[in-house]
């Protein structure tokens, strides 16, 4: 099928380009934010969040009295992005040299690391690099006073989280409470999969946020111009389709299911002998570096496949050190991996990720796009394919499917809008000067601009995070497809996700930060054209111009349509009443809220119709007017029982 995303760049070189300290765009913005005691850097991948960190960790043990930097990062392989670097050569005031009995990401046993930890807090050197899990071990038992004037910098800052069962969290929540300890955390992704915040409402208000976002960082690229987002439905077994979208023409890392998950074939060594196999005829595998070289079927041509999922620690270390010191696009072609080469991995060639399986974290995705979205000579395109499974009309087990369907195009709308310019959203008044206003900028009538701190930094910082938290909701999985009135999803399910996600905020707060959830999906799922000296909103079955745009318009259109779109064009018929009737099976309660919001629009059906809606209607939204009907009888007939 063809992409649902497709998004193109103007090549400025912004972000690649350097300030007079070596700095690029990214990594300026942190710096002026150096001094905060608690720092939180969301920018994407490749755009330089470890250097960030080595200037503003040197500029705090130069500069602001700190005295040690603790570097945690998620896994060993993550930690050689934070070995030795000549920053002055560039224009920086001093070098990061980290002492490699310090560089706690190496092979060994956990107990000498915590050792190793424990004399690096009683030396007198400056720089320690160690994984989380070595981080949250050495505190086991510590007086968290030991971390006074210490900087502690958490990358991958997504695998925190606030649940209290997270150790990392409370480790975290504990050195904040109990020492002067300076915080860096850092993240390109910092939306969980699971619902559950990284950070509690009152602690994250405590962090100073920078925030780089995906288009200026690919806008900002020399070479890459596009990216594009496409999904591709399978039946059978995932093995056998791979093929018809596994270009070996281009870069590719191949991410294979989990063994846990439903598209899994249950032995992940069969399934990679069959993608080699699939690719063509295997000549041999060279002994020093564990490149296998497959002979190609369809071109001839001899492909070089590296194997990460081989759980053979010695195999694997070889492979991951080949592609570690690879500086050539011809070293590789095909990566095929499992658990690794997502977050932290660095091989700048890949054209393709290509994802086997749906994936439960929005997270993970954003990892694995990142993946592919590295500026390369090599490349001028850049593709993500998510091969799913497409449900079985004739399986009563259907549910997981569809919902696991579902899910995924979703990402996709999310994915659509982290990737898109950001617009500026204002009131419209009568008579009001808009001769200044930029293209950027779009006017509203009722449009309530943002008349808090609290709420400016949830809409400038946190709007991707929040949609990424309602498009994950199962009440909105459910809604999606067309079955809930869209005045409902706007007016009812959205703002009951932002007061679940924020309980700090007033109602008149949740109605600013719904309003511009809502504005900015519709008008970013949307395309906006030029017509003359006229812009118009174009979307589903809508040709709207801007200038007459307002809240109570914006309401009435479903934001997340184009999910609903791409099914109905994607899937066959058969599949598609699969789908519905699974949707139709755990339709949303009704709610009070709801029924007050689709009563006027009974009452104009009945008026425009001359008849009730019908509870047996093949229009899903008539059905849902039907049971609203239903549903306030049953409310009036158990008042009536009260009274």
């Amino acid at each position: 099928m063809p992409d649902i995303v497709h998004v193109k760049y103007n090549q400025a070189g912004k972000s690649k380009k350097t300030n007079e300290f070596g700095m690029r765009q990214m990594q300026e913005r942190a710096f002026e934010a150096r001094t905060a005691q608690y720092l939180l850097i969301k920018a994407p991948p490749a755009s330089g969040k470890s250097r960030a960190l080595m200037f503003i960790g040197l500029d705090k043990l130069i500069n602001q009295g700190i005295k040690k930097v603790i570097v945690a990062v998620p896994e060993r392989s993550i930690g050689s992005s934070f070995s030795n670097t000549n920053l002055i050569k560039d224009g920086f005031f001093a070098n990061w040299e980290p002492n490699d009995i310090y560089n706690l990401c190496t092979p060994g046993g956990e107990s000498s690391k915590i050792k190793a930890f424990n004399n690096f807090l009683e030396s007198d050197e400056k720089l320690l690099i160690c994984t989380h899990a070595t981080l949250r071990n050495a505190c086991e038992g510590l007086d968290e006073k030991v971390f006074n004037d210490c900087v502690i910098a958490i990358d991958e800052f997504h695998h925190v989280s606030a649940d209290g069962n997270n150790r990392l969290g409370e480790v975290l929540r504990s050195i904040m409470a109990k020492s002067t300890s300076h915080i860096v955390a850092m993240t390109g992704s910092y939306f969980r999969g699971d619902s559950v915040p990284v950070l509690l409402p009152e602690l994250e208000a405590q962090f100073t946020k920078v925030t780089y976002n995906y288009y200026e960082q690919l806008n900002g690229y020399e070479h890459l111009k596009s990216l594009g987002i496409g999904y591709h439905f399978y039946q059978g077994k995932y093995t056998s389709a791979i093929d018809e979208i596994l270009d070996e023409n281009k870069k590719t890392i191949v991410h294979i299911p989990s063994v846990n998950s439903g598209e899994s074939e249950k032995d992940k060594y069969e399934e990679v002998n069959k993608i080699v196999d699939s690719l063509g005829d295997l000549e041999y595998q060279d002994s020093v570096t564990g490149v296998m070289f497959v002979r190609s079927r369809k071109t001839g041509k001899l492909l070089k496949v590296a194997d990460l999922v081989n759980d053979n620690q010695k195999e694997r270390d070889k492979i991951q050190e080949y592609l570690r010191v690879s500086n050539n696009p011809d070293d590789v072609d095909i990566i095929i991996a499992l658990g690794m080469a997502k977050e932290g991995f660095d091989w700048p060639y890949c054209e393709h990720a290509l994802t086997v399986g749906y994936r439960g974290s929005l997270t993970e995705i954003i990892q694995i796009i990142g993946r592919c979205t590295r500026d390369s000579e090599n490349k001028t395109h850049a593709q993500f394919t998510n091969l799913i499974a497409q449900p079985d009309a004739q399986d009563g087990e259907v549910k997981l499917s569809v919902n696991n369907m579902l899910k995924a195009i979703t990402a996709s709308l999310l994915m659509e809008q982290v990737l898109a310019p950001n617009f500026k959203f204002k009131p419209k008044f009568p008579d009001e000067d808009e001769s200044e206003d930029d293209d950027d900028t779009i006017r509203i009538r009722g449009f309530k601009t943002p008349t808090s701190q609290r709420v400016k930094d949830i809409v400038e910082s946190d709007i991707n995070d929040l949609k990424a938290r309602i498009l994950q909701d199962d009440k909105m999985i459910k809604a999606l497809p067309g079955n809930v009135d869209p005045e409902v999803i706007n007016t009812v399910l959205i703002p009951k996700i932002i007061r679940e996600t924020y309980p700090d905020l007033t109602e008149e707060q949740v109605e600013e930060v719904r309003q511009f959830v809502v504005v900015d999906s519709v008008i970013k799922n949307g395309t906006i054209e030029t017509q003359g000296d006229k812009r118009f909103l174009v979307g589903a079955s809508q040709f709207i111009n801007i200038d007459e745009l307002d809240i109570d318009l914006i309401d009435t259109i479903n934001p997340f349509q184009k999910a609903f779109e791409i099914l109905s064009k994607s899937v066959t018929a058969s599949v598609f009443k699969a789908i519905q009737e699974t949707i139709d099976a755990t339709r949303i309660e009704m709610t009070e809220e709801e029924a007050i919001v689709l009563w006027p629009k009974i009452k104009n059906w009945v008026a425009q119709t001359g008849e009730q809606p019908s509870i047996q209607a093949f229009d899903p939204q008539e059905r849902r007017l039907a049971e609203a009907i239903i549903f306030l009888r049953e409310q009036r007939r158990k008042a009536k029982a009260n009274e």
